[in-house]
Protein backbone atom coordinates (compact mmCIF):
# COMPACT_ATOMS: atom_id res chain seq x y z
CA UNK A 1 0.00 0.00 0.00
CA UNK A 2 3.15 2.38 -0.19
CA UNK A 3 2.19 5.70 -1.67
CA UNK A 4 -1.17 5.25 -1.35
CA UNK A 5 -3.72 7.11 0.72
CA UNK A 6 -6.41 4.84 2.38
CA UNK A 7 -9.26 6.40 0.95
CA UNK A 8 -8.02 4.54 -2.06
CA UNK A 9 -8.35 1.04 -0.96
CA UNK A 10 -12.06 -0.03 -1.78
CA UNK A 11 -14.49 -0.85 1.08
CA UNK A 12 -15.15 -4.41 0.50
CA UNK A 13 -11.11 -4.90 -0.23
CA UNK A 14 -10.33 -3.19 3.43
CA UNK A 15 -13.08 -4.82 4.99
CA UNK A 16 -12.10 -8.22 4.31
CA UNK A 17 -8.38 -7.61 5.46
CA UNK A 18 -9.67 -6.37 8.27
CA UNK A 19 -11.76 -9.59 9.02
CA UNK A 20 -14.90 -9.05 7.53
CA UNK A 21 -18.02 -7.02 8.53
CA UNK A 22 -20.35 -4.26 8.14
CA UNK A 23 -19.61 -1.05 9.07
CA UNK A 24 -21.80 -0.35 11.81
CA UNK A 25 -21.62 -3.80 13.49
CA UNK A 26 -18.00 -3.14 14.03
CA UNK A 27 -17.43 0.62 14.75
CA UNK A 28 -16.89 -0.28 18.48
CA UNK A 29 -13.42 -1.90 17.57
CA UNK A 30 -12.32 1.59 16.81
CA UNK A 31 -8.95 2.11 14.63
CA UNK A 32 -9.95 1.56 11.18
CA UNK A 33 -13.19 0.43 12.01
CA UNK A 34 -13.89 4.03 13.38
CA UNK A 35 -12.62 5.18 9.71
CA UNK A 36 -14.98 3.44 7.71
CA UNK A 37 -17.73 4.67 9.90
CA UNK A 38 -16.90 8.09 9.75
CA UNK A 39 -17.14 7.78 5.79
CA UNK A 40 -13.00 8.31 4.92
CA UNK A 41 -13.90 6.24 2.09
CA UNK A 42 -14.44 7.72 -1.57
CA UNK A 43 -17.49 5.47 -2.31
CA UNK A 44 -19.04 3.91 1.14
CA UNK A 45 -21.67 1.28 0.31
CA UNK A 46 -25.39 2.42 1.15
CA UNK A 47 -26.21 1.52 4.22
CA UNK A 48 -28.92 -1.04 4.55
CA UNK A 49 -30.55 -0.26 7.94
CA UNK A 50 -31.17 3.16 7.19
CA UNK A 51 -35.06 3.37 7.17
CA UNK A 52 -34.71 0.16 9.32
CA UNK A 53 -33.98 -0.57 12.96
CA UNK A 54 -30.97 -3.17 13.68
CA UNK A 55 -33.33 -3.98 16.20
CA UNK A 56 -35.59 -5.61 13.73
CA UNK A 57 -33.81 -6.99 10.54
CA UNK A 58 -30.95 -8.53 12.95
CA UNK A 59 -33.29 -10.42 15.60
CA UNK A 60 -36.22 -12.85 15.72
CA UNK A 61 -38.48 -13.34 17.73
CA UNK A 62 -38.67 -16.04 20.42
CA UNK A 63 -41.36 -17.81 19.33
CA UNK A 64 -40.83 -21.39 17.91
CA UNK A 65 -40.55 -21.75 14.12
CA UNK A 66 -43.50 -23.59 12.40
CA UNK A 67 -42.61 -25.88 9.58
CA UNK A 68 -43.98 -27.30 6.43
CA UNK A 69 -47.83 -27.51 6.96
CA UNK A 70 -49.17 -30.81 6.00
CA UNK A 71 -52.39 -30.58 3.34
CA UNK A 72 -55.47 -32.68 3.74
CA UNK A 73 -55.24 -35.82 1.63
CA UNK A 74 -55.85 -35.84 -2.02
CA UNK A 75 -58.72 -37.75 -3.25
CA UNK A 76 -58.39 -39.64 -6.60
CA UNK A 77 -62.14 -38.82 -7.74
CA UNK A 78 -61.72 -35.03 -7.07
CA UNK A 79 -61.35 -32.46 -9.85
CA UNK A 80 -63.61 -35.11 -11.84
CA UNK A 81 -67.39 -36.42 -12.63
CA UNK A 82 -68.01 -39.50 -10.65
CA UNK A 83 -71.12 -41.20 -11.23
CA UNK A 84 -72.81 -44.76 -10.39
CA UNK A 85 -74.59 -47.74 -12.36
CA UNK A 86 -76.26 -49.45 -10.22
CA UNK A 87 -77.14 -51.93 -12.89
CA UNK A 88 -73.28 -52.70 -13.77
CA UNK A 89 -71.74 -55.83 -12.08
CA UNK A 90 -68.95 -55.18 -9.55
CA UNK A 91 -66.70 -56.60 -9.31
CA UNK A 92 -64.92 -57.09 -12.52
CA UNK A 93 -66.33 -60.17 -14.35
CA UNK A 94 -63.94 -63.11 -14.28
CA UNK A 95 -66.37 -65.04 -16.10
CA UNK A 96 -65.04 -63.34 -19.11
CA UNK A 97 -61.57 -62.28 -18.19
CA UNK A 98 -59.19 -60.21 -20.82
CA UNK A 99 -57.81 -62.98 -23.24
CA UNK A 100 -54.23 -62.23 -22.61
CA UNK A 101 -55.18 -62.19 -18.70
CA UNK A 102 -53.03 -65.75 -19.04
CA UNK A 103 -51.05 -65.37 -16.08
CA UNK A 104 -52.06 -68.18 -13.22
CA UNK A 105 -49.70 -68.30 -10.75
CA UNK A 106 -48.28 -65.81 -7.98
CA UNK A 107 -45.45 -63.78 -9.51
CA UNK A 108 -42.52 -64.24 -7.90
CA UNK A 109 -39.89 -61.94 -9.88
CA UNK A 110 -39.80 -58.02 -11.26
CA UNK A 111 -42.14 -57.47 -14.10
CA UNK A 112 -39.83 -56.62 -16.42
CA UNK A 113 -35.73 -54.43 -16.09
CA UNK A 114 -36.07 -50.68 -14.92
CA UNK A 115 -33.58 -48.22 -14.42
CA UNK A 116 -32.12 -48.29 -10.58
CA UNK A 117 -29.47 -45.35 -9.32
CA UNK A 118 -29.24 -47.00 -5.81
CA UNK A 119 -31.53 -45.58 -3.28
CA UNK A 120 -31.72 -47.34 -0.08
CA UNK A 121 -34.64 -47.42 2.84
CA UNK A 122 -33.50 -46.09 6.01
CA UNK A 123 -33.05 -48.63 8.09
CA UNK A 124 -33.22 -46.59 11.88
CA UNK A 125 -35.68 -44.47 10.58
CA UNK A 126 -37.61 -42.72 13.92
CA UNK A 127 -41.76 -44.27 14.39
CA UNK A 128 -43.00 -40.61 13.59
CA UNK A 129 -40.93 -40.09 10.17
CA UNK A 130 -42.66 -43.81 8.82
CA UNK A 131 -45.11 -43.53 6.34
CA UNK A 132 -48.77 -42.07 7.56
CA UNK A 133 -47.50 -41.85 11.02
CA UNK A 134 -48.53 -37.77 10.14
CA UNK A 135 -51.57 -38.49 9.54
CA UNK A 136 -53.10 -39.71 12.27
CA UNK A 137 -57.50 -39.57 12.44
CA UNK A 138 -58.79 -37.61 15.27
CA UNK A 139 -60.96 -39.02 18.15
CA UNK A 140 -63.78 -36.34 16.75
CA UNK A 141 -63.59 -38.11 13.25
CA UNK A 142 -63.33 -41.96 14.53
CA UNK A 143 -67.24 -41.99 13.93
CA UNK A 144 -68.17 -39.66 11.06
CA UNK A 145 -71.88 -40.43 10.42
CA UNK A 146 -73.14 -37.86 7.72
CA UNK A 147 -71.82 -36.25 4.52
CA UNK A 148 -70.70 -37.53 1.54
CA UNK A 149 -68.12 -40.01 3.49
CA UNK A 150 -69.30 -41.85 6.97
CA UNK A 151 -69.48 -45.38 7.81
CA UNK A 152 -72.34 -48.14 7.09
CA UNK A 153 -73.78 -50.28 9.65
CA UNK A 154 -70.45 -52.52 9.69
CA UNK A 155 -68.21 -49.44 10.56
CA UNK A 156 -66.87 -49.02 6.74
CA UNK A 157 -65.75 -45.91 5.52
CA UNK A 158 -68.36 -45.28 2.28
CA UNK A 159 -68.74 -42.65 -0.34
CA UNK A 160 -72.58 -41.37 -0.65
CA UNK A 161 -73.46 -40.23 -3.85
CA UNK A 162 -74.70 -36.39 -4.20
CA UNK A 163 -78.74 -36.37 -5.02
CA UNK A 164 -79.60 -33.86 -8.04
CA UNK A 165 -82.33 -32.83 -5.14
CA UNK A 166 -79.65 -31.90 -2.62
CA UNK A 167 -78.01 -33.94 0.45
CA UNK A 168 -76.70 -37.54 -0.07
CA UNK A 169 -77.80 -41.09 -1.50
CA UNK A 170 -78.77 -43.47 1.58
CA UNK A 171 -76.80 -45.71 -0.22
CA UNK A 172 -72.86 -45.66 -0.01
CA UNK A 173 -70.44 -47.39 -2.16
CA UNK A 174 -66.38 -48.52 -1.96
CA UNK A 175 -64.04 -45.81 -2.50
CA UNK A 176 -60.63 -47.79 -1.97
CA UNK A 177 -58.48 -44.87 -1.08
CA UNK A 178 -61.06 -43.37 0.99
CA UNK A 179 -61.39 -46.34 2.78
CA UNK A 180 -57.76 -47.29 3.23
CA UNK A 181 -56.49 -43.81 3.89
CA UNK A 182 -59.15 -43.98 7.08
CA UNK A 183 -57.76 -47.31 8.51
CA UNK A 184 -54.50 -45.89 7.80
CA UNK A 185 -55.40 -42.74 10.28
CA UNK A 186 -56.76 -44.76 12.93
CA UNK A 187 -53.77 -46.90 13.26
CA UNK A 188 -51.73 -43.58 13.38
CA UNK A 189 -53.72 -42.55 15.99
CA UNK A 190 -53.67 -46.31 17.64
CA UNK A 191 -49.90 -46.47 17.76
CA UNK A 192 -49.84 -43.33 20.21
CA UNK A 193 -53.61 -43.76 22.11
CA UNK A 194 -52.97 -44.42 25.79
CA UNK A 195 -56.65 -45.01 26.49
CA UNK A 196 -57.78 -48.15 26.53
CA UNK A 197 -61.64 -47.75 24.85
CA UNK A 198 -60.53 -45.54 22.13
CA UNK A 199 -57.49 -47.69 21.26
CA UNK A 200 -59.91 -50.41 20.53
CA UNK A 201 -62.42 -48.35 18.60
CA UNK A 202 -59.12 -47.38 16.15
CA UNK A 203 -58.13 -50.66 16.16
CA UNK A 204 -61.52 -51.62 15.30
CA UNK A 205 -62.62 -49.21 12.45
CA UNK A 206 -58.77 -50.05 10.81
CA UNK A 207 -59.83 -53.45 11.08
CA UNK A 208 -63.26 -53.04 9.15
CA UNK A 209 -61.51 -51.08 6.66
CA UNK A 210 -59.44 -53.87 5.46
CA UNK A 211 -61.60 -56.87 6.26
CA UNK A 212 -63.95 -54.92 3.43
CA UNK A 213 -61.13 -55.01 1.10
CA UNK A 214 -60.28 -58.36 1.30
CA UNK A 215 -64.03 -59.14 0.37
CA UNK A 216 -64.26 -56.57 -2.55
CA UNK A 217 -61.06 -58.01 -3.54
CA UNK A 218 -60.70 -58.78 -7.12
CA UNK A 219 -58.35 -62.06 -7.36
CA UNK A 220 -56.52 -62.28 -11.25
CA UNK A 221 -53.37 -62.14 -13.34
CA UNK A 222 -51.86 -64.19 -9.48
CA UNK A 223 -52.60 -61.14 -7.74
CA UNK A 224 -55.23 -59.11 -5.21
CA UNK A 225 -56.82 -55.67 -6.83
CA UNK A 226 -59.40 -53.54 -5.40
CA UNK A 227 -61.84 -52.36 -8.08
CA UNK A 228 -63.65 -48.41 -8.01
CA UNK A 229 -67.30 -49.08 -8.83
CA UNK A 230 -67.82 -45.88 -10.02
CA UNK A 231 -67.46 -43.98 -13.25
CA UNK A 232 -65.12 -41.54 -13.53
CA UNK A 233 -63.86 -38.95 -16.56
CA UNK A 234 -61.99 -36.02 -15.86
CA UNK A 235 -62.56 -32.73 -17.85
CA UNK A 236 -59.45 -31.82 -18.18
CA UNK A 237 -57.14 -34.67 -17.90
CA UNK A 238 -57.54 -36.17 -21.22
CA UNK A 239 -57.34 -40.27 -20.67
CA UNK A 240 -59.05 -40.40 -17.55
CA UNK A 241 -62.38 -41.47 -18.31
CA UNK A 242 -63.32 -45.15 -17.23
CA UNK A 243 -66.55 -47.43 -16.56
CA UNK A 244 -66.46 -49.29 -13.54
CA UNK A 245 -64.82 -51.48 -12.27
CA UNK A 246 -61.17 -49.76 -12.86
CA UNK A 247 -58.22 -50.20 -10.98
CA UNK A 248 -55.22 -47.61 -9.28
CA UNK A 249 -52.29 -47.96 -8.48
CA UNK A 250 -52.77 -45.17 -5.67
CA UNK A 251 -54.85 -48.14 -4.26
CA UNK A 252 -53.04 -50.96 -4.75
CA UNK A 253 -49.72 -49.25 -3.11
CA UNK A 254 -52.04 -47.88 -0.43
CA UNK A 255 -53.69 -51.06 0.57
CA UNK A 256 -50.09 -52.55 1.35
CA UNK A 257 -49.73 -50.07 3.54
CA UNK A 258 -52.69 -50.93 5.49
CA UNK A 259 -52.47 -54.70 5.32
CA UNK A 260 -48.86 -54.25 6.62
CA UNK A 261 -49.00 -52.17 9.33
CA UNK A 262 -51.92 -53.90 10.71
CA UNK A 263 -50.03 -57.24 10.48
CA UNK A 264 -47.10 -55.52 12.36
CA UNK A 265 -49.19 -54.73 15.78
CA UNK A 266 -49.00 -56.24 18.60
CA UNK A 267 -52.77 -55.66 19.11
CA UNK A 268 -53.86 -58.20 16.76
CA UNK A 269 -54.29 -61.78 17.18
CA UNK A 270 -52.24 -64.43 15.09
CA UNK A 271 -54.80 -65.76 12.94
CA UNK A 272 -55.61 -61.61 11.69
CA UNK A 273 -51.94 -61.56 11.49
CA UNK A 274 -51.56 -64.16 9.35
CA UNK A 275 -54.64 -62.66 7.31
CA UNK A 276 -53.46 -59.39 6.45
CA UNK A 277 -50.01 -60.68 5.88
CA UNK A 278 -51.45 -62.41 3.02
CA UNK A 279 -53.63 -59.38 1.94
CA UNK A 280 -50.27 -57.36 1.77
CA UNK A 281 -48.72 -60.60 -0.26
CA UNK A 282 -51.69 -60.52 -2.14
CA UNK A 283 -51.62 -56.41 -3.04
CA UNK A 284 -47.72 -56.66 -3.57
CA UNK A 285 -47.98 -59.15 -6.52
CA UNK A 286 -50.36 -56.58 -8.48
CA UNK A 287 -47.25 -53.94 -8.70
CA UNK A 288 -45.07 -57.38 -10.29
CA UNK A 289 -47.71 -57.35 -12.89
CA UNK A 290 -46.49 -55.32 -16.55
CA UNK A 291 -48.98 -53.83 -18.50
CA UNK A 292 -49.29 -57.06 -20.77
CA UNK A 293 -52.46 -57.78 -19.55
CA UNK A 294 -55.33 -56.60 -17.75
CA UNK A 295 -55.87 -55.34 -15.02
CA UNK A 296 -52.55 -53.42 -14.73
CA UNK A 297 -51.08 -50.95 -12.69
CA UNK A 298 -47.19 -50.74 -13.27
CA UNK A 299 -45.64 -49.88 -16.40
CA UNK A 300 -41.95 -48.78 -18.14
CA UNK A 301 -41.82 -45.48 -20.10
CA UNK A 302 -39.17 -45.49 -23.42
CA UNK A 303 -36.28 -43.97 -21.56
CA UNK A 304 -36.76 -47.31 -18.97
CA UNK A 305 -37.90 -45.81 -15.77
CA UNK A 306 -41.22 -47.61 -14.13
CA UNK A 307 -44.21 -46.13 -13.11
CA UNK A 308 -47.06 -47.01 -10.47
CA UNK A 309 -50.20 -45.56 -12.34
CA UNK A 310 -52.39 -43.24 -10.71
CA UNK A 311 -54.89 -43.56 -13.54
CA UNK A 312 -53.51 -46.11 -16.32
CA UNK A 313 -55.17 -45.55 -19.47
CA UNK A 314 -56.98 -48.13 -21.65
CA UNK A 315 -53.50 -48.28 -24.12
CA UNK A 316 -51.09 -50.41 -22.04
CA UNK A 317 -47.92 -48.47 -21.33
CA UNK A 318 -49.62 -45.47 -20.65
CA UNK A 319 -51.18 -43.52 -17.62
CA UNK A 320 -51.71 -39.75 -16.08
CA UNK A 321 -48.06 -40.33 -14.92
CA UNK A 322 -49.18 -38.68 -11.84
CA UNK A 323 -46.51 -37.91 -9.25
CA UNK A 324 -48.58 -37.72 -5.72
CA UNK A 325 -50.17 -40.92 -6.57
CA UNK A 326 -46.96 -43.31 -7.20
CA UNK A 327 -45.09 -41.65 -4.47
CA UNK A 328 -47.99 -42.68 -1.91
CA UNK A 329 -48.07 -46.20 -3.71
CA UNK A 330 -44.02 -46.17 -2.81
CA UNK A 331 -45.30 -46.08 0.71
CA UNK A 332 -46.48 -49.26 0.49
CA UNK A 333 -43.43 -50.68 -1.05
CA UNK A 334 -41.67 -49.20 2.25
CA UNK A 335 -44.12 -50.63 4.77
CA UNK A 336 -44.00 -54.18 2.83
CA UNK A 337 -40.14 -54.05 2.80
CA UNK A 338 -40.41 -53.66 6.62
CA UNK A 339 -42.79 -56.39 7.38
CA UNK A 340 -40.86 -59.21 4.57
CA UNK A 341 -37.41 -57.67 3.85
CA UNK A 342 -37.98 -58.48 0.36
CA UNK A 343 -35.71 -58.02 -2.26
CA UNK A 344 -38.31 -57.29 -5.03
CA UNK A 345 -39.94 -54.70 -2.66
CA UNK A 346 -36.34 -53.38 -2.50
CA UNK A 347 -34.84 -53.26 -5.92
CA UNK A 348 -39.04 -51.59 -6.84
CA UNK A 349 -38.53 -49.12 -4.27
CA UNK A 350 -34.97 -48.14 -5.77
CA UNK A 351 -36.55 -47.84 -9.26
CA UNK A 352 -39.70 -45.86 -8.55
CA UNK A 353 -37.42 -43.30 -6.27
CA UNK A 354 -34.99 -42.98 -9.56
CA UNK A 355 -37.67 -42.42 -11.69
CA UNK A 356 -38.95 -39.62 -9.13
CA UNK A 357 -35.55 -38.10 -8.90
CA UNK A 358 -34.80 -38.33 -12.75
CA UNK A 359 -38.28 -36.87 -13.76
CA UNK A 360 -38.09 -33.73 -11.27
CA UNK A 361 -37.70 -31.46 -13.91
CA UNK A 362 -40.83 -31.74 -15.58
CA UNK A 363 -42.74 -31.41 -12.08
CA UNK A 364 -40.88 -28.39 -11.49
CA UNK A 365 -42.43 -25.16 -12.75
CA UNK A 366 -40.12 -22.37 -11.70
CA UNK A 367 -41.72 -19.89 -9.67
CA UNK A 368 -45.46 -21.08 -9.84
CA UNK A 369 -47.50 -24.54 -8.97
CA UNK A 370 -45.62 -27.45 -10.06
CA UNK A 371 -47.18 -29.91 -12.31
CA UNK A 372 -49.47 -32.71 -11.37
CA UNK A 373 -48.98 -35.07 -13.92
CA UNK A 374 -46.40 -35.60 -16.64
CA UNK A 375 -49.13 -36.34 -19.11
CA UNK A 376 -50.78 -33.32 -19.26
CA UNK A 377 -48.56 -30.74 -17.18
CA UNK A 378 -51.17 -28.79 -15.65
CA UNK A 379 -50.17 -26.08 -12.89
CA UNK A 380 -51.57 -28.26 -9.43
CA UNK A 381 -52.39 -25.17 -7.06
CA UNK A 382 -54.22 -27.99 -4.97
CA UNK A 383 -51.11 -30.06 -5.44
CA UNK A 384 -47.77 -28.09 -4.81
CA UNK A 385 -48.08 -28.20 -1.54
CA UNK A 386 -48.51 -32.14 -1.35
CA UNK A 387 -45.64 -32.52 -3.69
CA UNK A 388 -43.47 -30.51 -0.79
CA UNK A 389 -44.52 -33.03 2.00
CA UNK A 390 -43.83 -35.83 -0.32
CA UNK A 391 -40.65 -34.96 -1.52
CA UNK A 392 -39.58 -34.31 2.83
CA UNK A 393 -40.71 -37.97 3.07
CA UNK A 394 -38.91 -39.46 0.35
CA UNK A 395 -35.85 -37.47 1.78
CA UNK A 396 -36.92 -39.01 5.56
CA UNK A 397 -37.13 -42.77 3.93
CA UNK A 398 -34.00 -42.56 1.98
CA UNK A 399 -31.77 -39.78 3.67
CA UNK A 400 -31.33 -38.89 -0.09
CA UNK A 401 -30.00 -35.46 -0.05
CA UNK A 402 -31.05 -35.25 -4.04
CA UNK A 403 -35.14 -35.29 -2.70
CA UNK A 404 -33.85 -32.47 0.06
CA UNK A 405 -32.55 -30.29 -2.57
CA UNK A 406 -35.92 -30.49 -4.69
CA UNK A 407 -38.10 -30.43 -2.10
CA UNK A 408 -35.77 -27.00 -1.54
CA UNK A 409 -36.81 -25.98 -4.81
CA UNK A 410 -40.53 -26.48 -4.56
CA UNK A 411 -40.73 -24.57 -1.42
CA UNK A 412 -39.07 -21.61 -3.22
CA UNK A 413 -41.45 -21.73 -6.06
CA UNK A 414 -43.91 -21.26 -4.22
CA UNK A 415 -44.15 -21.53 -0.59
CA UNK A 416 -47.13 -22.99 1.59
CA UNK A 417 -49.06 -19.24 2.23
CA UNK A 418 -50.20 -20.00 5.83
CA UNK A 419 -48.68 -17.91 8.38
CA UNK A 420 -48.94 -18.30 12.39
CA UNK A 421 -51.37 -16.72 13.98
CA UNK A 422 -49.95 -13.51 14.85
CA UNK A 423 -47.75 -12.87 12.71
CA UNK A 424 -46.22 -9.81 11.71
CA UNK A 425 -44.30 -7.97 9.02
CA UNK A 426 -41.80 -5.56 9.74
CA UNK A 427 -42.15 -2.06 7.19
CA UNK A 428 -39.00 0.47 7.06
CA UNK A 429 -39.49 4.40 6.74
CA UNK A 430 -39.97 5.41 3.43
CA UNK A 431 -42.77 5.02 0.72
CA UNK A 432 -44.38 1.68 0.08
CA UNK A 433 -46.58 0.53 -3.02
CA UNK A 434 -49.73 -1.38 -1.30
CA UNK A 435 -51.78 -3.60 -4.18
CA UNK A 436 -55.48 -5.15 -3.56
CA UNK A 437 -55.00 -8.73 -5.76
CA UNK A 438 -57.98 -10.74 -7.59
CA UNK A 439 -57.83 -13.55 -4.68
CA UNK A 440 -60.41 -15.45 -3.07
CA UNK A 441 -61.83 -14.58 0.23
CA UNK A 442 -59.23 -16.31 1.92
CA UNK A 443 -56.26 -15.05 -0.22
CA UNK A 444 -55.21 -17.98 -2.20
CA UNK A 445 -55.14 -18.18 -5.79
CA UNK A 446 -58.19 -18.60 -8.09
CA UNK A 447 -59.25 -18.96 -11.93
CA UNK A 448 -62.56 -18.82 -12.94
CA UNK A 449 -62.42 -19.93 -16.20
CA UNK A 450 -65.31 -18.74 -17.72
CA UNK A 451 -65.16 -15.13 -16.44
CA UNK A 452 -60.88 -14.96 -16.16
CA UNK A 453 -61.50 -13.59 -12.97
CA UNK A 454 -58.81 -13.78 -10.33
CA UNK A 455 -55.56 -15.13 -11.65
CA UNK A 456 -53.57 -12.79 -9.04
CA UNK A 457 -54.24 -9.84 -11.82
CA UNK A 458 -53.94 -6.20 -9.91
CA UNK A 459 -57.07 -4.51 -9.19
CA UNK A 460 -55.68 -1.45 -7.54
CA UNK A 461 -52.36 0.12 -6.09
CA UNK A 462 -51.79 2.74 -3.21
CA UNK A 463 -48.66 4.65 -2.48
CA UNK A 464 -48.15 5.09 1.47
CA UNK A 465 -45.92 6.42 3.17
CA UNK A 466 -44.40 5.52 6.56
CA UNK A 467 -42.34 8.61 8.92
CA UNK A 468 -40.49 5.61 10.44
CA UNK A 469 -39.93 2.25 10.53
CA UNK A 470 -43.51 0.03 11.58
CA UNK A 471 -44.80 -2.90 11.58
CA UNK A 472 -48.77 -4.69 10.44
CA UNK A 473 -50.22 -8.03 10.98
CA UNK A 474 -50.54 -10.34 8.06
CA UNK A 475 -52.30 -13.56 7.48
CA UNK A 476 -50.50 -14.43 3.63
CA UNK A 477 -46.94 -14.95 2.49
CA UNK A 478 -47.52 -16.12 -1.06
CA UNK A 479 -46.00 -15.51 -3.99
CA UNK A 480 -48.29 -13.39 -6.23
CA UNK A 481 -48.94 -14.81 -10.20
CA UNK A 482 -46.37 -12.80 -12.26
CA UNK A 483 -44.49 -10.92 -9.33
CA UNK A 484 -42.61 -11.96 -6.24
CA UNK A 485 -43.35 -13.24 -2.64
CA UNK A 486 -46.36 -10.73 -1.28
CA UNK A 487 -47.89 -10.41 2.40
CA UNK A 488 -51.64 -9.26 2.51
CA UNK A 489 -52.35 -6.81 5.74
CA UNK A 490 -54.74 -8.87 8.12
CA UNK A 491 -55.72 -5.49 10.37
CA UNK A 492 -56.11 -2.13 10.62
CA UNK A 493 -56.44 0.90 7.69
CA UNK A 494 -55.00 -1.54 5.35
CA UNK A 495 -56.28 -4.52 5.62
CA UNK A 496 -56.56 -7.07 2.43
CA UNK A 497 -54.28 -5.04 0.89
CA UNK A 498 -50.91 -6.40 -0.06
CA UNK A 499 -46.92 -5.60 0.20
CA UNK A 500 -44.14 -6.95 -1.26
CA UNK A 501 -41.74 -9.07 0.49
CA UNK A 502 -37.97 -7.25 0.39
CA UNK A 503 -35.57 -7.13 3.23
CA UNK A 504 -34.60 -5.48 5.35
CA UNK A 505 -37.44 -3.11 4.29
CA UNK A 506 -40.19 -5.29 4.16
CA UNK A 507 -40.24 -8.95 5.89
CA UNK A 508 -42.19 -11.72 8.12
CA UNK A 509 -40.29 -11.32 11.17
CA UNK A 510 -39.02 -14.85 12.43
CA UNK A 511 -38.29 -18.28 11.32
CA UNK A 512 -40.80 -19.37 9.20
CA UNK A 513 -41.08 -23.10 7.18
CA UNK A 514 -38.39 -24.34 9.10
CA UNK A 515 -36.97 -27.89 7.50
CA UNK A 516 -34.52 -29.66 9.57
CA UNK A 517 -32.78 -32.58 7.15
CA UNK A 518 -32.21 -36.23 8.04
CA UNK A 519 -28.28 -36.27 7.37
CA UNK A 520 -26.35 -33.19 7.63
CA UNK A 521 -26.16 -31.48 3.97
CA UNK A 522 -23.03 -29.41 2.41
CA UNK A 523 -23.17 -26.33 0.91
CA UNK A 524 -20.87 -23.83 -1.51
CA UNK A 525 -19.80 -20.46 -1.15
CA UNK A 526 -20.09 -18.48 -4.08
CA UNK A 527 -17.08 -17.29 -5.33
CA UNK A 528 -15.96 -13.96 -6.37
CA UNK A 529 -18.43 -12.24 -4.32
CA UNK A 530 -19.80 -10.76 -0.95
CA UNK A 531 -21.18 -13.68 1.54
CA UNK A 532 -22.88 -12.46 4.55
CA UNK A 533 -23.06 -14.48 7.48
CA UNK A 534 -25.76 -13.73 10.15
CA UNK A 535 -25.91 -14.12 13.42
CA UNK A 536 -29.76 -12.97 14.89
CA UNK A 537 -29.62 -11.43 18.33
CA UNK A 538 -32.90 -12.62 20.57
CA UNK A 539 -36.47 -10.40 20.16
CA UNK A 540 -35.04 -6.62 19.80
CA UNK A 541 -31.21 -7.34 20.14
CA UNK A 542 -29.33 -6.79 17.24
CA UNK A 543 -27.06 -9.66 15.92
CA UNK A 544 -24.66 -9.45 13.93
CA UNK A 545 -22.81 -9.71 9.93
CA UNK A 546 -19.84 -10.64 8.80
CA UNK A 547 -19.27 -10.30 5.08
CA UNK A 548 -16.86 -13.02 3.73
CA UNK A 549 -15.12 -13.56 0.35
CA UNK A 550 -13.94 -16.49 -1.23
CA UNK A 551 -11.50 -16.90 -4.78
CA UNK A 552 -11.90 -20.36 -4.81
CA UNK A 553 -14.35 -22.99 -3.37
CA UNK A 554 -15.00 -23.32 0.00
CA UNK A 555 -17.72 -25.62 1.88
CA UNK A 556 -19.37 -25.59 5.08
CA UNK A 557 -22.17 -27.96 6.41
CA UNK A 558 -25.76 -26.95 7.35
CA UNK A 559 -28.62 -28.83 9.39
CA UNK A 560 -31.27 -26.63 8.53
CA UNK A 561 -33.12 -24.18 5.80
CA UNK A 562 -36.00 -21.63 7.00
CA UNK A 563 -37.20 -18.47 5.44
CA UNK A 564 -35.27 -16.33 8.50
CA UNK A 565 -36.79 -12.67 8.62
CA UNK A 566 -38.35 -12.88 5.11
CA UNK A 567 -34.94 -14.71 3.45
CA UNK A 568 -34.76 -18.18 2.46
CA UNK A 569 -31.59 -19.07 4.50
CA UNK A 570 -29.24 -21.94 5.84
CA UNK A 571 -28.01 -22.96 9.39
CA UNK A 572 -24.64 -23.68 9.12
CA UNK A 573 -23.76 -26.42 12.08
CA UNK A 574 -20.38 -26.88 12.02
CA UNK A 575 -17.22 -25.16 11.62
CA UNK A 576 -15.67 -21.72 12.87
CA UNK A 577 -19.44 -20.00 11.65
CA UNK A 578 -21.58 -22.64 13.36
CA UNK A 579 -25.16 -21.83 14.47
CA UNK A 580 -25.11 -18.82 12.05
CA UNK A 581 -27.48 -17.95 8.94
CA UNK A 582 -26.15 -17.28 4.96
CA UNK A 583 -28.78 -16.24 2.31
CA UNK A 584 -29.61 -19.21 0.18
CA UNK A 585 -28.93 -17.25 -2.85
CA UNK A 586 -25.28 -16.69 -1.71
CA UNK A 587 -24.46 -20.66 -1.78
CA UNK A 588 -24.97 -23.78 -3.75
CA UNK A 589 -26.36 -26.66 -2.19
CA UNK A 590 -25.64 -30.32 -2.52
CA UNK A 591 -28.11 -33.01 -4.00
CA UNK A 592 -28.90 -30.87 -7.57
Amino acid sequence: MAGKRRADVGRRRFMRLAGGGAAGVAVAGGGAFTAMATGVFEQPAPDLFANMPRSLALSLPQTPAEGIPLPPLPDPLEDGTATINPARRIPYADTSPDARAVEKDIPTALPFSFNRDGFKMVEDLPEALRPWRNRPTLWANVSPSTGEYHLNSQGVYMKYPKKPSGGYSSVGYDHPVGQIQFGLGCIASYRTETDPTRKALFLKRAKAQADRLIEKRVETRGAWYFPYPWDYSHHTHSGVSYKAPWYSGMAQGEAISLFAQLAQLEGISEGERTLYKGAADGAFASLLRADNAYPWVVAKDRAGYVWIHEYPFKTPGTGDFTYNGMIFAMFGLWDYYQLTRSELAEKLYDGCCTTIARYFSLLRNPRWFSYYCQAHRIPANTYHHHHITLWQQLHWHTNSVRFANQMDQLIDDFPSPAVKAGATIAIAKGTHTLYTVDTNATGDWYENEKTGAGRDKILSRKKVTFGRATQAPVDKRRRIQGAGIWYRISAGTYKGMWIGESWPNVFLRGEHLAVGYRVERTLTFRTGTDVTLFKFGADGVAGTMKTMRYDTSKTAKFDRRSVVNGRPMCRISAGEFAGRWVPANQVTTDGA
